[in-house]
């Protein structure tokens, strides 16, 4: 099993769950997509161990975070991020967002102001594209599909089935850890919850867009899409495109992966995020 250590902490009244490893004067911190944890890093975080310390960790309500009686939003998981790193974190760092993690991380750049060094953000949700017209009512057919998962998992052969996807790509002893924290009752129940808060997000992002972010960004656009989903796919990646041309130092990149690209192509994760560290000259001491 994997042997990362790490410590519980609480963050706006949430206990949460961080691990850091790693070594060396930089820091990079993680942010998982819907439905994933700290563990979903593991096959990059070795890559970058010579590079700096290393932080991920588990959103409040999932993996071995502390379980949530109410509904998180988008904001609320941002607040939790940006409290995270103030307490572990002592400089500037670049930060690393999977999927709907790019959301987070990116209402969460409008607080981490100067100490954010670059940002590399993993096929990330645009919030602007057409498939998300109607998010509502995906969200609604995915959730009561989630509510009948969520009852298989009960049963661990079943857990296995449904997380086929995931052992697929993922290091046998990652996809361990992820079979007994994340595809669980508590942890499809959670997954359900990020769901909802990504459906009521979407209408506030659209009509007030997070402030973009001015360090250094890289987005890395999955190119196989889903099988039945290529024009879906396309549009997705389109918009990526626009979002990055907006920004003042952005840049668009299409990576040959599938959705979890941290699984797929770590070696190429590991090597944006060794640039944007080289790009921009870290602070060791905490900012004022």
């Amino acid at each position: 099993m994997r042997q990362a250590v790490g410590q519980t902490m609480r963050v706006n009244g949430r206990s949460i769950y961080v691990e850091e490893s790693g070594r060396g004067p930089d820091w990079v911190v993680f942010e998982a997509g819907g439905g994933l944890g700290r563990t979903c890093w593991d096959p990059v975080l070795p890559l970058l161990a010579d590079r700096g310390r290393l932080v991920a960790y588990d959103r409040a309500g999932f993996g071995r975070s502390g379980r949530t009686a109410v509904q998180l939003g988008i904001d609320d998981m941002a607040a939790d991020l940006v409290a995270m790193v103030e307490a572990v974190v002592p400089g500037p760092f670049v930060l690393v967002a999977h999927s709907m993690g790019g959301l987070v991380a990116r209402r969460a750049a409008e607080g981490l102001g100067p100490r954010l060094r670059g940002l590399l953000l993993l096929d990330p949700t645009p919030e602007s594209a057409p498939v998300y017209d109607t998010f509502d009512q995906t969200a609604a057919k995915v959730d009561r599909a989630m509510g009948v998962t969520q009852a298989l998992v009960r049963s661990r052969s079943l857990a296995r089935m449904v997380s086929g996807n995931i052992r697929r790509v993922f290091p046998a002893d990652t996809y361990a850890a992820m079979l007994a924290e994340d595809f669980v009752p508590a942890g499809i129940a959670q997954t359900r919850k990020e769901f909802r808060a990504v459906a009521a997000a979407i209408p506030q992002l659209r009509t007030e867009p997070p402030v973009l972010p001015t360090c250094p960004t890289v987005l890395l656009s999955a190119s196989r899409p889903v099988k039945g989903r290529k024009q879906q796919h396309a549009a997705i990646a389109e918009h990526q495109r626009r979002w990055v041309q907006t920004l003042p130092d952005g840049r668009f990149e299409e990576v040959d992966s599938g959705h979890l690209i941290q699984a797929e192509q770590p070696e190429i994760v590991a090597d944006r995020v060794g640039h944007l560290l080289d790009r921009t000259p870290g602070r060791h001491a905490r900012s004022a």
